[in-house]
């Protein structure tokens, strides 16, 4: 299984940006796409995820009511409306997918995209 992320880049504190994530490979029916961050110096951290046999996304206190997570018109794609967005949301974002226990823990995700970097302006 493959990742591969779009979007990100530059954003105002209180703008907006969009990123995308799409696998390719063979993947049964409970495999997981989430979205993890890892801001300059610290720990990589859990943001959103949909869970297995759900519709329904669960978000990270530090971005709720703010992020949006979504599955993409195509199978396999996720994707993330970041809004209000704040300069601590300055991070490197990874699309993580896999068939995890704890879809919270970035320890049980097999499969991880590049990365691709937040930066938000105060």
């Amino acid at each position: 299984v493959q990742l591969q992320a779009s979007g990100g880049g530059l954003a105002q504190a209180g703008g907006s940006l969009r990123l995308s994530c799409a696998a390719s490979g063979r993947t049964f029916s409970s495999f997981v796409m989430t979205w993890f961050r890892q801001a300059p110096g610290k720990e990589r951290e859990f943001v959103a995820t949909i869970p297995w046999g759900t519709s329904i996304p669960f978000y990270a206190d530090s971005v709720k009511g703010r992020f949006a997570m979504s599955r993409g018109g195509a199978s396999n794609t996720i994707d993330l409306h970041m809004t209000l967005l704040k300069p601590e949301d300055t991070a490197v974002y990874y699309c993580a997918a896999g068939y995890p226990n704890n879809d919270h823990s970035r320890n049980d995700y097999g499969y991880w995209g590049p990365g691709t970097l937040v930066t938000v302006s105060s």
